[in-house]
């Protein structure tokens, strides 16, 4: 017995890559699984937070909610107490056809209140319709040439004319401008002349006026603005980079052509602008003003 040597363990080398690989393998598969168990954990995690957050949204929604509707009954009550409250009636003076009027005026106190309360709503809206308007530019104005064909002087105004212009429609229109005491009426006859034709049609002075003239002025002065040679009845006033489309008519409460006053001039060369950018014929040439430089468009 003491002459029999032990078994040997060792592994050839066939046995040995085999072993490898499948510990390769092995370890492998547990990174995988630690791998998933961790993504696993994470989108639990990621669930739990969503869940959180979404019931704290909620909680923010209701809460401006609540403060709205408080802000919105206290302005109520604030106004509804600052009218002042009728007085009461005594027994000794009033009979009961008092108590009567009496509950009818109260009627009509709060009827009135009401009426206040919905005007300054109506008149807030306003407000924020002009704000959340974007801010026009020029080309929502319906610019053309138009030529005059009469003069005359307003029948209640001296410092008025009525002039029948052509501006390419089917009839001349009629419009009243403050040239009386600027221009004598030989030379605005059969005159070029440029006309804010989208204007809401209103009368001055118990005459209709269906456009506005559009004139340069200065501290001296004030001169209707000068079409480029050429030019005809009806051509359009266009401004390059401004390609919009002109609105059929301009609403009164939006006060567009107000909004855009402040950036229409004259240039030092005597060309009408807006922002920098001239009036223009296509094809024809530049508008100005025919003796004024630096100055303002009205």
């Amino acid at each position: 017995m003491a002459g029999v040597s032990p078994p040997d363990h060792t592994l050839n080398p066939k046995e040995e890559k085999q072993m490898m690989e499948f510990l390769t393998q092995q370890l492998y598969l547990l990174q995988e699984k630690t791998r998933l168990q961790a993504s696993v954990r994470e989108e639990k995690k990621l669930l739990v937070e969503n869940s959180k957050l979404k019931k704290d949204i909620d909680e923010l929604k209701r809460k401006l909610q609540e403060t709205q509707k408080r802000k919105t009954i206290a302005a109520m009550k604030e106004a509804i107490s600052a009218v002042p409250a009728p007085p009461e009636p005594t027994s000794a003076s009033k009979p009961q056809r008092s108590n009567t009027h009496s509950e009818g005026r109260r009627r009509r106190d709060r009827r009135g209140v009401r009426e206040e309360v919905g005007g300054a709503s109506k008149r807030t809206e306003a407000v924020c319709g002009l704000e959340r308007d974007p801010r026009p530019d020029v080309s929502r104005l319906d610019l053309r040439i138009g030529r005059v064909l009469a003069v005359r002087k307003h029948v209640d105004s001296e410092s008025l004319y009525v002039q029948e212009v052509d501006v390419g429609d089917s009839a001349p229109r009629s419009v009243v401008s403050e040239l009386a005491n600027h221009v004598p009426p030989e030379e605005l006859q059969d005159t070029l002349v440029i006309l804010l034709c989208n204007v809401r049609p209103v009368k001055v002075r118990g005459v209709l006026s269906q456009a506005r003239v559009l004139c340069a002025v200065n501290q001296h002065k004030m001169e209707p603005l000068a079409p480029p040679t050429g030019a005809q009845p009806g051509d359009r006033v266009t401004f390059q980079n401004y390609p919009g489309e002109a609105e059929r008519e301009l609403n009164p409460k939006r006060r567009i052509w107000e909004r855009l006053l402040p950036d229409l001039c004259i240039d030092e060369r005597g060309v009408a602008t807006y922002r920098g950018v001239a009036f223009e014929v296509k094809g024809k040439g530049l508008c100005r003003a025919p003796t004024i430089s630096n100055g303002g468009i009205k």
